[in-house]
């Protein structure tokens, strides 16, 4: 039998994924609670939308702090800038790449649960950041797309 890998995640992530977590447990499923206990005392349950919306709206609560949970306990943490060899591609590392047109973009290679492309964040099991991982400055790297192959070149690699 072959253990499965810990996912990567930054601090940073990690502190978010946890501020949620504490966000719902804390704050949104007590309101939740108060609002289904004093709907149920108002008689007649199955046509108070007040309990069942709120019913509803606590399920998903719960579903999503288990999932939060789960992803927690199995995340392993890790901070980019304790990385040692700062002249290649690793987990954590902001990359500066261009590709045959000359565009620069600047992607930072993150944890599957913090990407967001929109902020230059990419999930670390993403076509592209697959293909970056190891590069070095003027490493050529080809990122197999659904709208075909593209070639990038690595500019830059920082690590805050």
């Amino acid at each position: 039998m072959t253990l499965k890998p810990c996912p990567p995640i930054t601090p940073a992530g990690y502190a978010a994924l946890k501020a949620r977590y504490d966000h719902l447990l804390g704050t949104e499923r007590p309101a939740i609670v108060e609002i289904v206990s004093w709907a149920a005392g108002n008689g007649d349950r199955s046509e108070n939308g007040d309990y069942l919306y709120g019913r509803k709206k606590m399920r998903e609560i719960d579903r999503e702090l288990a999932h939060l949970a789960r992803r927690m306990k199995v995340l392993r943490v890790v901070d980019p800038g304790a990385q040692v060899d700062r002249n290649r591609v690793f987990f954590g590392a902001r990359v500066t790449i261009a590709d045959e047109d000359d565009n620069q973009q600047t992607v930072q290679l993150v944890g599957d649960d913090e990407q967001d492309a929109g902020a230059g964040r990419i999930g670390w099991n993403s076509p592209l950041a697959r293909a970056l991982r190891g590069a070095a400055i003027g490493d050529l790297r080809v990122v197999s797309l659904p709208s075909g192959s593209r070639e990038w070149e690595v500019l830059a690699i920082d690590y805050d």
